[in-house]
């Protein structure tokens, strides 16, 4: 199926990181963009490229506006995020698409944890799921963030993260760092230690999986090992 394209405006670009950025997209046609968490857009790029088309998760929750957020982080030996990174500018314009996937459909479980498992801009659908239950105030069990990457450098809504983990009923945060040598937040090594010790009990859960393609192959087949079925465990991977 086609999708329809919309006229964007770039409203704001904030520097996270030295290679990710977040890029903030109004559409002046409609008076809300309506999506649901863990869905993505795609933007129509002026590149020499057969597909000009890249996709990204909305990493803001839907909250009634025609304004919407995506972190985005540099591929140097692309074609789309250096076009991104180094010709837009608040005030350009894209086209972007209409929403679209199912990643994060089913139902909050209340008898069951959901366990999000990300590596770098993996975070985006899992922020905006979490924002969009505050928001809308949904009833939930237990839910454990695993939030991988390199460096402390690169760790990503870090403050919001810790934030929830306070405030937010069930909510637990775990940033794992597999490059720090001497971390001062969160732990050193990867994501895979993490899920394996909270749920070695194997007590019921529903995964969700985004980010890297190595750790999203890996973490499948250990958590199938450990017991799970393969319909407890989505997934989205990046290349």
């Amino acid at each position: 199926m086609p999708y329809t394209f919309y006229n964007s405006e770039v409203i704001d670009i904030i520097d996270i990181t030295p290679l990710v950025k977040r890029f903030f997209f109004r559409i002046p046609e409609m008076e809300s963009f309506n999506f649901a968490p863990g869905q993505f857009v795609q933007l129509d790029l002026p590149i020499e490229s057969k597909i000009k088309t890249r996709s990204y998760s909305i990493a803001s929750a839907p909250e009634g506006t025609n304004v919407l957020e995506l972190v985005i982080s540099l591929n140097e030996q692309g074609l789309g995020t250096p076009y991104l990174f180094n010709e837009i500018k608040i005030g350009s314009t894209l086209p972007l698409s209409q929403p679209a996937g199912k990643f994060m459909k089913p139902p909050v479980a209340l008898d069951a944890d959901i366990c999000l498992i990300c590596t770098g801009t993996g975070i985006a659908p899992f922020r905006s799921f979490l924002k969009d239950l505050i928001h809308k105030n949904i009833p939930h069990g237990n839910i454990n963030l695993i939030f991988g990457t390199r460096y402390e450098k690169d760790v990503l809504y870090m403050q919001e993260m810790e934030q929830l983990s306070q405030t937010m009923p069930g909510f637990r945060y775990t940033t794992v760092l597999s490059r720090e040598e001497n971390p001062s937040i969160g732990k050193k090594g990867y994501v895979h230690q993490v899920y394996q010790e909270l749920y070695a009990d194997k007590r019921p859960a529903q995964f969700f999986l985004c980010g890297w393609k190595v750790m999203i192959k890996e973490a499948i087949q250990n958590l199938q090992d450990m017991g799970y079925d393969k319909k407890a465990i989505k997934f989205e991977l990046y290349d």
